[in-house]
């Protein structure tokens, strides 16, 4: 891939403090690579100047240049910030994927029979979830190697493993394959 693509990498929350500090709810795996002082970040596709970046009691708590006060902190929450990252960019990890790599494959289930996309991956506390949409809704299936045994990037599909209840209700009946409606 050639190019650049813009990652969501957080979102401001509450103003801290009178010197224009903000907390924001980390959306990165790699907090300390994104939020650098002195390094920026696009917010509405305009790069913004980072003046501070600390850690306070497990939040990460920011300040951006030009946001010198409370009132200016208030102003920004609920504000996306963004990295600009190369459009082939993996992360260090083996069996590690960026959200962005996951997020439109099909999903397949035990028997090869595409049942769905993934939509969405929501990081929860206990382990990140993908959100498959399926013709019957969307279905959370934690992401974790048992469950979802085979991720190819480069083919476009995950393949879930074959449990009941995990991409369909007991009393729905079994997607029928590409193969088979032919």
């Amino acid at each position: 891939m050639d190019g650049f693509e813009d990652v969501l990498i957080g979102t401001i929350g509450r103003a801290h403090g009178l010197r224009g500090e903000v907390s924001v709810r980390v959306r990165t795996d790699d907090p300390d690579l994104r939020f650098v002082a002195g390094g920026s970040v696009l917010i509405d596709g305009k790069p913004r100047e980072l003046a501070s970046v600390r850690w306070h009691s497990g939040t990460l708590l920011i300040r951006l240049a030009g946001a010198a006060d409370r009132t200016a902190a208030e102003a920004l929450r609920g504000t996306d910030l963004w990295a600009r990252v190369p459009a082939d960019a993996l992360p260090a990890e083996e069996d590690a994927y960026y959200d962005r790599q996951l997020v439109g494959l099909s999903v397949k289930d035990a028997n090869g029979v595409r049942v769905g996309a993934i939509s969405e991956v929501r990081h929860l506390p206990a382990q990140d979830m993908l959100v498959v949409s399926t013709t019957q809704g969307e279905r959370l299936v934690p992401f974790v190697a048992a469950l979802v045994p085979v991720v190819d990037v480069a083919s476009g599909f995950v393949q879930v493993a074959d449990l009941i209840g995990l991409l369909s209700d007991p009393d729905e009946p079994t997607p029928v394959s590409d193969a088979e409606e032919s």
